[in-house]
């Protein structure tokens, strides 16, 4: 079953990335009291993930904060050590960095697919979602191949 807007998050266990390394954080503590622009990608170091998706979040992280956001988030199903390495090359200040290693919070989202045929495996479908006290406000899932509802620029112009 995939997540819809009035649905609460799934409980899972990610991994935060910080200045001092690996952090655990449960979607109930990372989302609770406040607004979450969450955003997914396929993989870190991709070529739209990299070029486009990331990019405009850090751009758009004063707009995003004016309409309310308390926090930026992008999730991939990559490990913590390749999350804070993308995030150093991309210069991703300001958008906290969350490893679904397993892939567990994607399955549970009912937001995976399947990368085999590029030899990636699972992995986390292109969306964004904004997440008011863990509750789905908003979900913009994009087709596969597609960059378009997911952006920054669009959430915005949802808001």
């Amino acid at each position: 079953m995939t997540i819809t807007v009035g649905d609460t998050l799934p409980a899972a266990t990610l991994t935060k990335v910080t200045a001092d390394g690996p952090d655990q954080v449960t979607t109930n503590a990372f989302f609770d009291g406040r607004t979450v622009a969450l955003f997914a990608v396929p993989g870190a170091f991709t070529p739209t993930c990299s070029a486009k998706h990331l990019p405009g979040f850090v751009e758009k992280r004063d707009a995003l904060a004016a309409k309310g956001v308390d926090e930026i988030a992008c999730i991939s199903v990559n490990d913590p050590f390749v999350m804070a390495a993308w995030a150093k090359a991309s210069g991703a200040e300001g958008i906290t960095m969350l490893a679904d290693g397993n892939g567990d919070f994607a399955e549970a989202l009912g937001l995976t697919m399947d990368g085999s045929k590029f030899g990636m495996g699972k992995r986390s479908q292109r969306y964004a979602m904004l997440v008011e006290n863990g509750v789905v406000k908003q979900l913009h899932v994009e087709a596969p191949g597609e960059f378009k509802v997911s952006s920054a620029e669009h959430l915005l112009e949802t808001m």
